[in-house]
């Protein structure tokens, strides 16, 4: 399967221009012969934009904005990975990221289960315990975002249900590099799984994006990474490196799970 990600300026507060800008993406990723375009966080309506203007923009995961995705995912024939914010039955509000297939049909909605700072707890409830895999073109895929990647216990988990592919959609800002160059090929190596990690660049009022989005390989290898400035990057995946990769680091099988209180 054929990977795209894009790393670009938040803009804030404008969804219909969001979703102009996501539609030129999944165009031009389509045209390179890519499957899947992955988004950053909260990618519709921008990350720190506040509790007012989040409750103003919240919709549920069949709301408009996301029947203008479906649109977009079926126009180009590509499905698309994209940040919102989430308006749940009982009024909750969520930091979510839903994966459409490239015939329109939702296959999961992920509501973000560790918050970052007062930051997201002043926008967000965090999520319940719901990690979901599912199959997208042949491939077992979960889903984290941002500061869900940092805890080593969510991708284990992922893994463990049959993930071969995390995606990341994230608004890391600076001084955390780090997790940009280190943290997340290191959840692709110790899982043995690919990792995606679509983070911003530039700025949001005070917060300064890291940019350093990447596809990673599951020995930890960087299949592509951005610098700071908007770009596309593009990987291709196969199966037989995962294999591979969990025939050579068995950490999967090897793991005592009644050590960890993990469950199957």
């Amino acid at each position: 399967m054929r990977i795209a990600l894009f790393q670009g300026a938040p803009n804030p507060l404008d969804v219909p221009g969001n979703l102009q800008r996501l539609r030129h993406q999944a165009q031009l990723a389509a045209e390179r012969g890519a499957q899947l375009l992955v988004c950053p966080e909260m990618f519709l309506s921008g990350y720190n934009i506040g509790l007012a203007q989040v409750e103003r923009l919240a919709e549920t995961d069949d709301g408009p904005a996301a029947m203008a995705v479906v649109e977009i995912a079926q126009a180009h024939r590509i499905a698309i990975v994209y940040g919102y914010p989430e308006r749940a039955d009982d009024g909750a509000i969520y930091n979510s990221v839903q994966l459409i297939d490239a015939h329109g049909r939702s296959l999961c909605n992920y509501r973000k289960t560790h918050l970052f700072g007062e930051l997201d707890r002043a926008m967000f409830s965090p999520g319940a315990d719901h990690f979901p895999v599912v199959e997208l073109e042949g491939w077992k895929v979960g889903m984290l975002i941002c500061y869900d990647i940092e805890f080593p216990e969510n991708a284990r988990r992922l893994a463990l249900a049959g993930a071969e592919l995390i995606l990341v959609p994230t608004a890391n800002m600076t001084p955390y590099d780090f997790v940009c160059q280190v943290t997340v090929r290191s959840r692709a190596q110790e899982n043995q799984c690919y990792l995606v990690y679509a983070n911003y660049c530039g700025a949001e009022d005070e917060i300064q994006y890291c940019g350093q989005s990447s596809i990673i390989g599951p020995d930890g290898s960087l299949l592509a990474m951005a610098g700071r400035d908007e770009c596309q990057l593009l990987a291709e995946l196969e199966h037989e490196r995962v294999v591979r990769g969990r025939e050579a680091f068995p950490y999967l099988t090897d793991l005592r799970r009644e050590l960890h209180r993990l469950k199957d």
